[in-house]
């Protein structure tokens, strides 16, 4: 079996990652498995998202455009889930991204949405048809 076991994001302010990155993924399917003082856990499909604010952080500002994470992709069941999404997102602390060509940013075969929260972490919302 290949795939990713978790993925563990370092925030600076925990409070507002968890009510922006709590709505989304919960609108993605997503259940809360624990949490803890520094943090919380997510998990959907067998992989985790860890969201933390540890003692040993040492910045407060997240960059995508720096080497490293740009963005986390997350598959939805089919265009009307992404449109609800994304319909919902700026009331929910997220900016919607390349709005001027949603739902196609990515080329025509790909339908998504990509947002950005308040501390700069980009998500893409991906239409999968079966």
């Amino acid at each position: 079996m290949a795939g990713f076991h978790h993925v563990e994001i370092w925030v600076a302010d925990l409070e507002q990652a968890l009510a922006e990155w709590g709505w989304l993924l919960t609108e993605l399917g997503f259940e809360r498995q624990s949490t803890w003082s520094e943090g919380e856990t997510w998990s959907a499909g067998g992989a985790d998202l860890t969201l933390t604010s540890p003692p040993t952080l040492s910045g407060s500002t997240h960059d995508r455009r720096t080497p490293g994470v740009n963005h986390l992709a997350f598959a939805v069941d089919g265009r009307p889930r992404v449109d609800a999404i994304m319909a919902t997102a700026a009331a929910r602390g997220w900016r919607p991204l390349y709005h001027d060509r949603y739902p196609h940013a990515g080329g025509p075969q790909h339908y998504a949405g990509w947002l950005e929260n308040s501390a700069g972490f980009k998500a893409e919302v991906v239409a999968i048809e079966e």
